[in-house]
């Protein structure tokens, strides 16, 4: 299935090629009042897109800074997540995602071994494994792509 680039819009200050964001939705209840809501909230959240273009268009806004937004187009990017390596990790394997739970707080990987920003106990296929992590504590983590 080919995946269609989308337009959205994002602050000024944020509108760079090659940024890659995770979309949360709303930001704000101001945002219900907002008459062009409809292209800011277009990408599905929880899902992280690149910025391939920005666009010259410019509208206004509630909530970010300089009160502007810039129109971009998007791309879809794979999600990855930190798994700790097994016998069920392989690719086409279906695994549930769970917090490790780490406390090395100055590891890079920290938000993503302990699933900060989504849901755990989510349930993933595993399209490719691409890389084994560096752990500072030992654990045998890879990273992952669903």
């Amino acid at each position: 299935m080919i995946k269609l680039d989308k337009i959205s819009l994002i602050g000024v200050e944020l509108a760079k090629p090659g940024l890659v964001f995770t979309f949360r939705g709303a930001l704000s209840g101001k945002c219900d009042e907002c008459r062009i809501k409809s292209v800011c909230f277009n990408l599905e959240p929880g899902r992280s897109y690149k910025i391939k273009e920005v666009k010259e268009q410019v509208n206004p806004c509630f909530i970010y800074d300089k009160n502007k937004v810039s129109t971009i187009e998007v791309e879809e990017v794979p999600d990855t997540y930190n798994v700790q390596n097994g016998k069920r990790l392989m690719e086409g394997s279906s695994i549930e995602l769970r917090s490790m739970k780490c406390d090395y707080l100055t590891c890079p990987n920290i938000e993503k071994c302990n699933l900060l920003n989504m849901k755990a106990n989510k349930k993933i296929v595993v399209k490719n494994i691409k890389s084994r992590l560096n752990c500072p504590k030992g654990y045998d983590m890879r990273e992952v792509e669903s």
